[in-house]
């Protein structure tokens, strides 16, 4: 945990769940069985991982979600960064170079600000955009390795799928991970009622089936971000597991 989150923070996680809890932000709460979930979650992308190493692909089911969680601050539901955490163990187990992908349709504002200075790791964003957090703008650019993609609401759905796709392919070029992980948001699904996008499953299994193509044997590892309507969220992850399988 150490490697993304300083201790001190995580102390002060603790300290507040052996209180029984309180609020870190307007929208995100620890409350008296929270930090027992904050930790299943970061550990299942770590097993994700060891497991996508091992397999080829995984998925983990991480609730509470991750990408928004800065080193130091919880915000919008996230509390740990489990992509940035997995990325970190995949690193430590010998995977250099590691490419992040984002498609939640609230920017991944934790994710970019824990690698925007790390040429090992790459991120793509597609997000909706002016949206929560309010970042991710096409000129944030890191060291080179971001690569943010803000697209308005209402676009047909074949417009989100190759700007996606396009930003993936620029992060590629003259660069090849070690290892691909999707931070998967299905609130980016048309009728989700914190996102305004018009995807629908079809969409997110032909880009990841697209990753995999652009992959070739290097593993692909899913996390599990937002998605706040339940038969869509499981239509997502349904769409997700099968290009994966």
């Amino acid at each position: 945990m150490e490697r993304v989150h300083p201790p001190a923070y995580v102390d002060l996680l603790e300290a507040m769940n052996a209180r029984g809890g309180g609020a870190l932000d307007a929208d995100t709460f620890l409350g008296p069985r929270s930090w027992e979930s904050v930790l299943a979650s970061a550990g299942v992308a770590l097993a994700a991982v060891e497991q996508g190493m091992r397999k080829g692909t995984a998925f983990g089911i991480t609730r509470p979600p991750g990408h928004h969680a800065l080193a130091d601050r919880a915000m919008g539901f996230c509390f740990l960064n489990n992509v940035v955490l997995a990325g970190r163990q995949a690193q430590a187990l010998g995977c250099a170079r590691v490419l992040i992908v984002d498609w939640d349709v609230h920017h991944g504002n934790g994710t970019q600000a824990l690698v925007e200075r790390d040429p090992s790791i790459r991120f793509v964003s597609l997000h909706q955009y002016p949206w929560y957090p309010g970042t991710g703008a096409a000129d944030e650019r890191g060291v080179g390795n971001v690569f943010n993609i803000p697209r308005p609401s209402g676009l047909p759905r074949a417009t989100y799928v190759r700007d996606f796709l396009a930003g993936v392919d620029a992060a590629l070029e003259d660069w090849q991970p070690d290892l691909l992980l999707i931070s998967a948001g299905f609130d980016s699904l048309a009728g989700d009622p914190l996102g305004e996008f018009t995807l629908e499953p079809d969409d997110i299994t032909r880009w990841t089936e697209a990753l995999r193509e652009r992959m070739g044997t290097r593993p692909v590892v899913g996390v599990l971000e937002g998605g706040y309507r339940l038969d869509l969220l499981a239509a997502g992850v349904v769409a997700l597991v099968r290009a994966l399988s």
